[in-house]
């Protein structure tokens, strides 16, 4: 694949620090957006020997009230693809939490959209991101997950399930725009084993973030779209995305997409 410049929100989380490497070692540019500018050496750190290839942009998600600050942004770094790995992380108060992991991320959603030469956006979030029970569960994860959602996760849940839904609806509209949500489970900082569960998987389990990031970084470099549920498991990660194209798997399935359509369309 022809170099790309990739947009990379949420620099310095943990995933982001694992996927930028990642992302270089395909001859991509990135530019990292951070909001503090003491966290770029831990950026270039990431990339030693091949800082051309990283950029760092101080900006705080925090700070984007609107699309139009979204596409300034955008216009700054000028990239083919999204990437979103950022969040409040449960810091602050919910409206914290509604105002980046909701509002900020739909504001690049729409400006993105609204970009014709970005062609793929890839949004991390978590396989409880969803209204109804996904038709491959038990009733008891089902319930499990509500508890969850209901639970520690109450402010997050809304936040991105808002976010995921204004993708889907969004690339509903702009069929060119790859939306990828990426849904892992419970992430550990344990060594990446290179092998995983991609697509219709369990409710919950766990995913090491260094198998987030070379799953990311995997799907960005293949023609894969929609929602994919992400634990630990026993298939090659290449060989897990190509069967998910081949197989048009998607988690989307048991959700109404024609009202995220209707609400975010």
């Amino acid at each position: 694949m022809a170099s790309k410049r990739i947009l990379l929100l949420g620099g310095h989380g943990k995933i982001s620090l694992l996927l930028t490497p990642r992302l270089v070692a395909h001859s991509w540019h990135v530019t990292s957006v951070i909001r503090d500018a003491s966290q770029t050496d831990d950026i270039l750190a990431t990339v030693e020997g091949d800082r051309g290839s990283v950029d760092v942009l101080v900006s705080s998600l925090e700070d984007v009230k609107s699309k139009a600050d979204a596409q300034q942004v955008i216009d700054r770094s000028k990239p083919d693809y999204v990437v979103w790995s950022a969040g409040a992380g449960g810091k602050g108060a919910p409206s914290r939490t509604q105002a980046v992991d909701r509002d900020s991320c739909i504001y690049f959603i729409r400006a993105a959209a609204d970009t014709p030469s970005i062609t793929k956006f890839l949004l991390i979030s978590y396989p409880g991101s969803r209204r109804t029970k996904a038709p491959w569960w038990t009733e008891e994860e089902w319930r499990g997950t509500q508890e969850v959602n209901n639970g520690v996760l109450k402010p997050y849940y809304p936040a991105k399930l808002a976010a995921d839904e204004c993708l889907t609806a969004i690339a509903s509209r702009r069929k060119d725009l790859h939306a990828i949500v990426l849904r892992p489970s419970r992430l550990t900082d344990e060594e990446a084993i290179g092998r995983i569960n991609l697509g219709k998987t369990k409710a919950s389990g766990k995913i090491t973030r260094g198998d987030v990031a070379a799953t990311a970084a995997e799907l960005l470099n293949s023609e894969a779209r929609g929602w994919l549920d992400l634990l630990e498991g026993d298939e090659a990660i290449a060989d897990a995305v190509k069967r998910v194209i081949k197989d048009k798997v998607d988690c989307v399935e048991g959700e109404d997409v024609e009202s995220m359509i209707e609400e975010y369309g």
